[in-house]
């Protein structure tokens, strides 16, 4: 797969390196030349065997970084790249690894980058091997540490494919001593045909993207012949066995023995028995690629062998959603600090941990994640309670060709994910194609962790049925909203249906909070988009057996603020602080008797958790009697929050930022900071972070140098700027070890928001961050804004660029003439309307454009740039989408036509002047 939906250390799939080693040609450089811990980096290529044994040599490409001083021993850590990628999706994490006291050595796996080879799907024989031949090598490094003669203090770690050659390598290789593997498999045959049933999505984006032909391009970047295992051009870089086996079942649409053997041979599983290391297991909810119940199966194994484990499912996924980055390398490296340096003072975090949803912004879909942890890791079926399902037996039938089929998730179509926002999600269910039961409404709230099970009987009127089971969490009322958890789905093989077949369902695995009064639903349908179904028609019949589905729950998951940095859990210690402070400054020194100095308020002490709160905010300039720059403002902002701040040229958007920041004094009103009022030299200031009308730098230094010699004027401890979270958030990469005078305007303003955040602060302001950027930077500036709000801070942004804010916030304040004109959540202010846009990638025939414009329920349909608009005349947007699933229209993205351009004009157009 070569598409991006890891972060960039780990692309998606991460390929492995194999076997003996004869050095190449290698080149030293050093990076990082302004910091204060140079990063010293080999680029050199090894000549490993095509298998153990074999006398004909694959090239890997490989890069190996150390800091500190030359020669003193340290652990060493392998880092595997994803699929699609190669070892310079690493260089960053490998840089911070080195300066954190590792050898660090990354490589491109066979077939991708600059490595020769053909991919093997983490063959034991090629890719696996070659990560021993890199541990040969490292064991004679000098400055590696040794174990044992030829055995050197090494860890792994890597993400999905790259996750599962760190779990193969510790399987055989006993020289490896820790991994820490991310959203990865367990088994590949059980992860790409789980029951017996064809994942063809994913399957087919895997192997076609692996299969492209590039050829042309590898003989030059190696430097030398390319083994090739085939000369069939569809096969591209995939192995001969590889390519033949994808053939076969995409054309059968059904795994057969051969397949899954051999996919069951390069997986972690085959050699459960021999990984005994400490394992950071790192899934994500988020993925249909790789469930959780993949980290499951390799949690008890792992376990079973007396190993230490560890397990964390973050909130993304290969399906999209937050990775949480930067917290997973923290306790990745935390993970290696114990286990490799073997530090018992370092904490590694509870064995289960999971993210939780602690807000849900209705625009860009970012969270606000709370993390819920447990001291033992409690399987899938843990804590079960049960929950009685209704409903007859039902017949449904499975349609020829297996279409239209029904849908969860989407794999690589992201921008349909913008169909939750209508309320409608990814989920369709066509009549007549699947079986319904239902609970009660729930008495009390129901917080599912685990896999639910529920027992079913199925007949047909063939041999094999193929069923896809889901569980709706259902709002009250009459057609209340239904939601997909995580958008899973389990999919059954059921043989012997003909005569009849009892069958225990085990239900995706979710973390997912149901609320009190909600209904759960359950689904058997006979398609899904995303998995190959019989293309013979078919009529199954389903019954419940017990009528009760077992929910797992987990009652010692405690949930608290996910790690962030210490103030999201120390407000209320800070709030007793400041408190203290306010009683032991404030007292007469005569008389011992509280003071207050004229015109100043006290702190607020029931606002210390709100990020800022503006009452009554009146400032007019000198010389304009008549004309105020703000009057009379008043709005609250609250963690987690993107506020977006907007207003015409002249609305008072800089003047009431630069009373906030302390700049200037307002004429009444006031303004509070997490409670403390707002003044020139206010000490909660240093909690604010700001970008405000540009930032200046010097262009001879680094930025690094630059982001020093700001900190450094502040007067605060060097330790207190987080500079390497401010970097990593900012994403700058290695162009902070470049000269400011060579950087574009947008790693200019990449290092002003990296200025912005040095302290990490609690609340940070953004004056048009997106200011001469061009579309590709205006959309990674939205990435680091959206992912800094998501850690639980506040972002305020002020901007003309409407379209982007609408992306980017969750709420906004707008402004005309000095007033406030509305102030609320973005959904709302911009309002759905009856009016949506079909987003289509090339232009409707006009025989389908009259076909949608004579549906029930539609009043118009106009073909326009984007695609289709279409006015409703009493359909529903769930209504339409399943019409236009039915007409087979590719639909890119579907929503509300009013945009808040529309919504902007309308309220500074009818606004007080």
């Amino acid at each position: 797969m070569g598409f991006r939906l890891l972060r960039p250390r780990r692309a998606l799939f991460a390929g492995a390196v194999a076997a003996a080693l004869l050095v190449g040609a290698g080149t030293w450089t050093a990076v990082a030349d302004h910091g204060p811990t140079p990063v010293q980096r080999t680029d050199q290529v090894l000549a490993l065997p095509e298998s153990p044994g074999s006398s004909t040599t694959v090239r890997i490409d490989t890069s190996y970084f150390t800091s500190g001083s030359p020669g003193v021993r340290r652990p060493a850590v392998l880092l595997a790249h994803g699929f699609g990628g190669n070892k310079d999706d690493l260089t960053g994490e490998a840089q911070t690894m080195a300066r954190q006291g590792y050898a660090v050595m990354t490589w491109s796996a066979r077939g991708f980058g600059a490595s020769g080879g053909d991919i093997g799907l983490n063959d034991p024989q090629r890719e696996v091997a070659d990560v021993s031949g890199l541990i040969d090598w490292l064991a004679k490094q000098p400055d590696v540490q040794l174990d044992a003669p030829g055995d050197p203090r090494v860890g792994i770690a890597g993400a999905s494919y790259g996750g599962a050659v760190a779990l193969l390598a510790a399987g055989y290789d006993k020289r490896v001593d820790a991994i820490a593997p991310e959203i990865t498999y367990w088994n590949l045959s059980d992860a790409l045909f789980p029951d017996g049933v064809f994942k063809k999505l994913w399957a087919g984006i895997f192997f076609t993207t692996g299969s492209t032909d590039q050829s042309a391009t590898t003989t030059t970047r190696q430097a030398g012949p390319r083994i090739t295992a085939t000369d069939d051009s569809t096969c591209g870089r995939f192995a001969a066995d590889l390519c033949a086996m994808y053939q076969r079942v995409a054309v059968s649409g059904k795994p057969d023995a051969a397949a899954e053997q051999l996919l069951e041979q390069r997986s972690p599983s085959a050699v459960a028995k021999q990984i005994k290391v400490p394992t950071l297991l790192v899934q994500g909810q988020t993925d249909s690629l790789f469930p959780l119940d993949q980290a499951d199966q390799a949690a008890a194994a792992i376990k079973a062998n007396g190993a230490p484990v560890s397990v964390d499912w973050i909130a993304g996924g290969h399906d999209g959603g937050d990775l949480e980055s930067a917290r997973i390398e923290q306790r990745t490296s935390a993970w290696f600090d114990r286990y490799l340096k073997r530090d018992t003072a370092v904490g590694t975090g509870p064995a289960f941990r999971v993210s939780r949803s602690g807000g849900v912004d209705s625009t860009s879909g970012t969270v606000t994640l709370q993390g819920a942890s447990a001291d033992s890791y409690p399987g899938l079926e843990n804590s079960p309670v049960a929950v009685s399902l209704s409903g007859p037996p039902q017949t449904f039938e499975n349609p020829p060709g297996g279409a239209p089929p029904a849908i969860s998730a989407l794999p690589g179509i992201g921008s349909l994910s913008q169909l939750s926002g209508l309320g409608v999600g990814l989920s369709l269910d066509f009549p007549g194609q699947s079986a319904e039961f239902i609970s009660q409404p729930l008495t009390t709230s129901l917080r599912i962790t685990g896999s639910p099970t529920v027992r079913i009987h199925v007949r047909a009127d063939s041999d094999d049925a193929v069923l896809f089971a889901k569980l709706y969490d259902v709002a009250p009322g009459t057609g209340g909203s239904k939601v997909l958890p995580s958008q899973l789905v389990t999919p059954l093989r059921v043989t012997g249906a003909r005569a009849g077949a009892d069958v225990l369902v085990h239900l995706p695995t979710v973390d997912h909070q149901v609320p009190a009064g909600h209904r759960l639903e359950l689904v058997l349908s006979s398609t899904d988009l995303a998995y190959a179904s019989p293309a013979a028609p078919a009529s199954y019949t389903v019954s419940l057996l017990g009528n009760d589905l077992s929910v797992p729950t987990d009652p010692a998951l405690s949930t608290a603020a996910s790690p962030l940095p210490w103030w999201v859990w120390g407000l209320p210690l800070l709030a007793l602080v400041v408190a203290a402070a306010l009683l032991l400054t404030g007292r007469n020194r005569r008389t011992g008797r509280l003071r207050r100095r004229a015109g100043q308020p006290a702190a607020d002490p029931e606002l210390v958790l709100v990020p800022l709160r503006i009452q009554g905010l009146t400032k007019r300039y000198a010389g304009s009697a008549d004309r105020y720059a703000v009057r009379d403002l008043s709005f609250q902002v609250e963690p987690g929050q993107v506020l977006g701040l907007l207003g015409p040229n002249g609305a008072g958007k800089t003047t009431t930022l630069r009373m906030l920041m302390g700049l200037i004094s307002p004429d009444s009103g006031e303004i509070r900071v997490f409670g403390q009022p707002i003044r020139p030299g206010a000490p909660v200031l240093s909690r604010v972070g700001a970008f405000v009308e540009g930032p200046g730098f010097l262009p001879h230094l680094s930025g690094l140098a630059n982001l020093e010699l700001y900190w450094q004027a502040t007067g605060r401890p060097a330790e207190d700027a987080h500079l390497d979270e401010a970097l990593a958030i900012a994403g700058l990469g290695d162009a902070v070890e470049r000269a400011v005078r060579t950087y574009s305007q947008g790693m200019r303003q990449r290092l002003a928001i990296a200025q912005a955040m040095l302290g990490l602060p609690d609340l940070l302001i953004l004056d048009e961050p997106l200011n001469g950027l061009d579309p590709p930077q205006i959309r990674e500036m939205r990435d680091v804004i959206v992912g800094y709000a998501a850690a639980g801070r506040t972002v305020i942004v002020s901007s003309h660029l409407l379209a982007e804010v609408e992306q980017t916030c969750t709420h906004l304040v707008v402004m005309d003439h000095g007033q406030l004109a509305q102030a609320g959540p973005v959904a709302e202010i911009v309002g759905s309307g009856d009016t949506l846009l079909v987003g289509t990638e090339q232009p409707l025939d006009p025989d389908l454009v009259g076909k949608v414009a004579a549906l029930p329920g539609v009043a118009s349909a106009e073909p326009v740039a984007e695609g289709l608009l279409v006015r409703l005349d009493g359909a529903t947007a769930a209504e339409l989408t399943v019409d236009l699933v039915r007409l087979e229209i590719p639909v890119q993205s579907l929503g509300p036509h009013r945009r808040l351009e529309d919504a902007f004009l309308t309220l500074i157009g009818g606004a007080a002047r």
